[in-house]
């Protein structure tokens, strides 16, 4: 014992003398911490046209990995960055699934070829991405704060028989010579003359906006005479990560959505619609200047833990959205930035950031089955279609490490140190 306690003191010592560097640094910052530039395969828009593509098997970090960020933006073949009010990115999605390795044998037939590993969210028919963004993605942050990380490619999480893979799925819309540019995001029935979804099924009556008409392959209305070259176009994504270790805390990810209406007690993760409509404001609430819908629903959280993260996702017209504990407590709130000029990055009166939540380690708690309210905030000065009201969070159910100092900086000893003190 009175030698643990002499390494202790000393490496005690030791990491003094190398502070100030903040624990961030002490743990993944330097030669472990990796990076990489991907492009996804070409797709090509033509004025009014819309690409809503799936790309499997596509390059990724390979091995045991813990994932600390995910950026992405649509460049044409020069690379360079494409604005909003001409192509505008409606979202893209990146989540890894597991694929059969030998799909040609006799034996392999009668398997899947693809089997889904999604995110730990509540909606178990849709959105089990890992990562995902819209017109946000170039002023949004993604990055895992320290000691935490994305788990994936463990070995031992494939089913037999598969591998882990990741495909990415890009819904973009060219709005040049739009008669209307934000009726075309929006994905407006009548601009697109959709009455029936892809799959050839006739739309209700009161669907006037939506994923439901703004499929693959299908057009926006344009100016007529309005001619505009085709474009060949990429998503690039920049993959930040480092190898597993037990110095790093897993966290799981969290994927709410405000569309989901049904009480808390009768959630079967199917009801998630996605979208949502917002009404414009009546005369009388225009008159009080109070033109704003707000959408409030609640979700229960499987298993609890410390919230290291937490972002949402908002279209146009959104002024922001919250997400609140049991209690009523402010868990985490996240606010858009709109664009004021014309440059990539700065489209006026496209949503072009939105603001994440980073609590100090340990500081926002929750527990198992607690109940989560989520309030998604738009404008109603006009009506929108196909709006979005999604919150995102990290959390860690690992307990923080114990063991921490405040000399020369705040700092603390890793978890897989403290756990054989």
């Amino acid at each position: 014992m009175m030698k643990m306690v002499t390494i202790l003191v000393l490496l005690i010592a030791l990491l003094s003398m190398i502070a100030p560097l903040p624990l961030d640094a002490l743990n993944v910052r330097g030669h472990l911490l990796k990076s990489k530039t991907f492009l996804s395969p070409a797709f090509f828009l033509h004025p009014g046209s819309v690409s809503n593509k799936f790309y499997y098997d596509v390059p990724f970090p390979r091995g045991h990995l813990a994932l600390k960020s995910f950026n992405a933006e649509v460049v044409d073949e020069n690379g360079i960055p494409v604005p909003l009010h001409e192509t505008y990115l409606h979202h893209w999605v990146v989540e890894p699934y597991y694929a059969l390795k030998n799909s040609d044998s006799i034996d392999a037939q009668k398997l899947p070829k693809r089997i889904t590993a999604r995110n730990s969210g509540v909606c178990t028919k849709t959105l089990g991405q890992y990562y995902g963004l819209g017109s946000e993605t170039r002023h949004t942050a993604t990055w895992v704060p320290d000691p935490y990380g994305i788990e994936i490619g463990n070995p031992e999480k494939p089913p037999e028989g598969y591998e882990e893979k990741w495909f990415i799925n890009v819904h973009a819309i060219d709005t040049r010579g739009a008669i209307d540019k934000l009726g075309c995001t929006e994905c407006k029935c009548d601009l697109y003359n959709m009455t029936i979804d892809e799959y050839a099924r006739k739309l209700p009556k009161d669907y006037i906006g939506g994923l439901y008409c703004c499929y693959d392959q299908t057009q926006c209305k344009v100016r007529e005479g309005f001619n505009g070259e085709l474009r060949k176009l990429f998503l690039r994504y920049t993959v930040t990560w480092l190898e597993w270790s037990d110095a790093v805390v897993p966290v799981k990810i969290y994927i709410f959505d405000v569309s989901d209406i049904s009480p808390p007690d009768e959630k079967s993760g199917t009801a998630c619609k996605v979208e949502y409509q917002v009404e414009e404001c009546s005369p009388e609430n225009r008159a009080k200047n109070e033109c704003i819908d707000v959408k409030v629903t609640k979700e229960v959280l499987p298993r609890g833990g410390d919230i290291v993260f937490g972002v949402a996702h908002q279209h146009s017209g959104g002024l922001g959205a919250s997400l609140h504990g049991q209690d009523g407590r402010l868990l985490c709130a996240s606010l858009p930035t709109y664009g004021s000029g014309e440059e990539a990055g700065n489209e006026e009166n496209y949503i072009v950031g939105m603001s994440t939540c980073y609590p100090k380690p340990g500081s926002i708690k929750v527990t198992d089955g607690e109940v989560l309210t989520i309030v998604s905030n738009y404008s109603s000065d006009h009506q929108h279609t196909g709006v979005m009201g999604l919150f995102y969070i990290l959390v860690a159910e690992q307990e923080q490490p114990a063991l921490c100092f405040s000399f020369p900086v705040p700092w603390c000893l890793p978890s897989w140190l403290t756990s054989n003190l």
